[in-house]
């Protein structure tokens, strides 16, 4: 059949038309009408990573089913899912980070690791300014530590927004070597999060009681930083301040009878908080 067609125009059709499930190629045979009674094959994503799912048709008609089963109209059920869907998009269009201004540093830590995974905006939002940026913009997801999910997550709901904590690191290494310690030693803790270095106040005085000494100190305290760095034999830090930990060390080098030993925690979030908060907000890897 002559069609005055270019054959690549042609090739193009064919292609499109498999691809709707109209026709299907059959390797030296030909092309054939699909017989449309029986259920299409759907190819899923290579980016959808659970292989449970074979068949996103079926999970999508199950969804559906069950509005209709509970009594939605089809326009309802339509409805339903485009405003989920595009809540969901305003979800993930950027990230807040928020903890009381005291502890801002909790966001920083939290900003610091999240930010390589992801491909939106991260900002850094003290819980007591949430409001405000929240009433000028509700597109986002704000992002907290577990202890202060419960008011950061009120003021989220209030503008329909989501509020998701992430979980931290147990630093099993860190409590680990603490253990090991002999007794009279004294070890610096040097962190920007002053909730950090309260609770790792708590948790040491519970596992060594009075056996060994403990001195906290922010990095950007210098004189607190010093004398921390002269009497400990230990010194735990986060990654923030780790280049402040050294920098005095190598300024105050002839001030000190030992160096310290320094060990710098890897991460401040757990290994699964990162994947399961972009699961959550649907976003992928940047």
């Amino acid at each position: 059949m002559q069609t005055g067609l270019h054959r690549n125009t042609i090739s193009k059709v064919y292609r499109q038309l498999e691809t709707d499930g109209v026709v299907e190629a059959m390797a030296g045979s030909g092309i054939y009408v699909r017989d449309q009674q029986k259920p299409r094959e759907i190819k899923t994503p290579p980016h959808i990573r659970n292989k449970a799912i074979t068949d996103i048709d079926q999970e999508v008609r199950k969804c559906v089913d069950g509005l209709l089963n509970a009594g939605c109209t089809l326009q309802q059920t339509r409805e339903l899912l485009t405003r989920e869907i595009d809540w969901r998009l305003r979800c993930g269009a950027r990230v807040l980070i928020s903890t009381p201004r005291e502890d801002i540093g909790a966001s920083l830590l939290i900003a610091e690791e999240l930010e390589p995974h992801l491909n939106v905006p991260v900002e850094v939002v003290p819980m007591e300014e949430l409001e405000s940026v929240l009433e000028s913009s509700t597109n986002g997801t704000v992002v907290t530590s577990r202890y202060f999910l419960q008011p950061i997550e009120s003021l989220a709901k209030a503008h329909n927004i989501r509020a998701v904590a992430v979980d931290l690191n147990d630093f099993r290494q860190e409590l680990a070597m603490l253990k090991e310690l002999r007794p009279g030693s004294c070890v610096g803790l040097v962190s920007i999060s002053p909730g950090i270095l309260r609770a790792a106040e708590v948790i040491l005085h519970s596992m060594r009681g009075n056996e060994i000494l403990l001195m906290t100190a922010s990095p950007d305290i210098g004189s607190r930083l010093l004398a921390l760095l002269r009497a400990s034999s230990h010194v735990l830090c986060d990654k923030p301040s780790l280049s402040l930990v050294e920098q005095s060390l190598r300024q105050n080098r002839s001030e000190l009878m030992r160096m310290p030993q320094i060990h710098c925690a890897e991460s401040y979030l757990s290994k699964d908080t990162i994947d399961l908060l972009l699961k959550e907000i649907g976003l992928q890897s940047a």
